[in-house]
């Protein structure tokens, strides 16, 4: 999602993240997620290619705002895209801090994807101390918007340092290939990105492919406030 080239995530799919990511044809809820690494993208184009959900990045640590969010923010919404936005952690920045940072960078509408914490590195510091402000952070965002986060994270980091843990959170899983994740403590994940060399009209580059694992209605209680329910007609 952000740091594309982290040695863990090229170990595990090699094979498959030399290759470029056909669309899965065995989920009903489609999506993807961006950042200013896409640079601009046409989302009128992307809404007429059965994407139906959109994650964006919108900040990171305690100061950085990725260039593109509000571009993207108020586009996605236009489109008629379901749209969330996600904070990447830096474990070395005290957690509230970074909660702060996000809460005066987005505001949700009726309709929005939960906030998303995306966690993929340590930065140095010891990994016991890594739950703990992860927890932090989750709990102020959901005190904030009154809706639970998702946690995102790659299969090997969630199995090595977050399995058995936030347990009332949804998960988002990147695990890259055809095989679907398993996590190590046996509970189900929510989303999957299951490639990051997608191809879409409107984008000029490679885009991160995701689904959903379950139905319009668990879809849409994922959401913010109320909103009108959503089906694939």
């Amino acid at each position: 999602m952000h740091l594309r080239l982290l040695p863990i995530l090229l170990i595990a799919c090699c094979c498959s993240c030399s290759q470029d990511t056909e669309r899965r044809d065995d989920y009903a809820i489609q999506g993807i997620d961006v950042s200013r690494y896409q640079s601009v993208v046409d989302w009128d184009k992307i809404a007429a290619q059965e994407v139906h959900f959109a994650f964006i990045k919108a900040t990171e640590g305690a100061t950085h705002t990725d260039s593109l969010f509000e571009r993207n923010w108020k586009q996605i919404r236009a489109a008629g895209i379901r749209r969330g936005a996600y904070h990447f952690f830096r474990p070395r920045t005290p957690a509230v801090d970074q909660a702060n940072h996000f809460v005066a960078a987005v505001r949700l509408e009726n309709g929005d994807l939960p906030p998303v914490l995306d966690i993929e590195v340590l930065d140095g510091i010891n990994p016991r101390t890594l739950v703990p402000a992860l927890k932090t952070w989750l709990v102020l965002i959901r005190r904030h918007y009154g809706v639970r986060p998702i946690l995102y994270t790659n299969l090997h980091f969630y199995n090595k340092h977050l399995a058995g843990q936030f347990a009332d959170y949804p998960l988002w899983i990147a695990r890259y290939g055809d095989e679907l994740p398993v996590l190590a403590c046996g509970r189900s994940w929510q989303f999957w990105q299951y490639g990051s060399r997608g191809t879409l009209e409107g984008i000029d580059g490679y885009v991160d492919f995701n689904v959903f694992a379950g139905d319009w209605d668990l879809f849409n209680q994922l959401s913010y406030g109320h909103f009108p329910a959503l089906s694939a007609n």
